[in-house]
């Protein structure tokens, strides 16, 4: 118990929790986007592999760090684009696009990266984003080194949470996108065109995701390696089911893991005898649990995958 309560206690398991959320706050927010408008977005996985290469290539060629966050970003909404094309106003099978876009992105993310840095036998690295020290706040004991400590791609993170929730309950731009993923017929009749919002919304996501990639290599490590998403993408789409598509309970979803995350980490420290892939499965298994116990109560967008056609309903 005492072991438990010294890991809970501790600030550098605080100061991981919110830097290992900040990736999947991104892309949380990016498939939220995209659900709420009402197509799924599966390529995420390799839309943030694509822009965990691109912005760190961006900033191994010269760049600024902010740049590669840029152009990850850019690349991240061009694969948006083409989801778009092809769900939108092709109406084909959102499953199949989506999962057809991370082979795809994924393959080419490597496929680039070895062009690029053809004879390297380890991956080179960059300077990455450094903590911010911020004057006075990051002094307050244990709150200052959580809360402001961090680096600048997170205070970006949470502050694009508070703006989605904005944008989507308080302006007509959000109530527009919420109405396409509700009842795109309605949308329509009020002069807006369903499939340029949709379209202009998934790209809108899509380079949220390339960002949540550019975050891993340009803040949470310091080099790219084709297989460093890990899986965060799909624990994004099942944070916005947890989330019940709201923004501001992504964001608790994506701590809630992120917790359970770095609290396995320290857990394998101290705990002997115990095989080290059980301490793993350890978040996933109670992001499960939890997932399980909000579905239930999640009310899914109505139009959520279903192809919009003009005059049909």
């Amino acid at each position: 118990m005492s072991v438990l309560l010294d890991i809970l206690g501790s600030v550098g398991m605080w100061e991981a929790v919110l830097r290992i959320a900040t990736p999947l706050i991104f892309g949380t927010l990016g498939v939220l986007l995209c659900e709420r408008v009402g197509v799924l977005n599966l390529g995420i996985e390799g839309i943030m592999t694509f822009g965990a290469m691109l912005g760190w290539l961006t900033v191994y060629s010269g760049g600024d760090l902010w740049t590669g966050m840029l152009v990850a970003a850019l690349g991240g909404a061009m694969f948006g684009f083409l989801h778009a094309l092809l769900t939108v106003p092709l109406g084909l099978s959102q499953h199949v696009t989506g999962l057809g876009i991370t082979l795809f992105a994924s393959s080419f993310s490597y496929y680039v990266f070895r062009l690029a840095i053809p004879t390297a036998s380890s991956p080179p690295t960059i300077e990455p984003f450094r903590p911010l020290d911020i004057p006075l706040l990051s002094d307050v004991p244990f709150i200052g080194p959580v809360l402001f400590n961090q680096t600048a791609p997170t205070y970006l993170a949470l502050a694009l949470v508070a703006a989605l929730v904005w944008i989507l309950y308080r302006t007509p731009l959000g109530l527009a996108i919420r109405m396409a993923g509700e009842n795109p017929h309605a949308v329509d009749a009020q002069g807006i065109d369903p499939i340029w919002l949709r379209i202009g919304t998934i790209m809108a996501g899509s380079a949220l995701m390339g960002m949540a990639g550019a975050f891993l290599t340009l803040a949470a490590f310091n080099s790219f390696f084709p297989t460093m998403v890990q899986g965060r993408g799909w624990i994004c789409v099942a944070l916005v089911v947890f989330a019940s598509w709201n923004p501001a309970r992504a964001l608790l979803g994506a701590l809630l893991f992120a917790f359970f995350d770095a609290f396995q980490l320290r857990l394998q420290t101290v705990v002997e005898g115990v095989p080290y892939q059980l301490f793993l499965m350890l978040p996933y298994v109670l992001s499960i649990v939890a997932l399980i116990a909000m579905a239930r109560r999640s009310r899914v967008p109505q139009a959520l995958m279903q192809p919009y056609r003009r005059g049909e309903r």
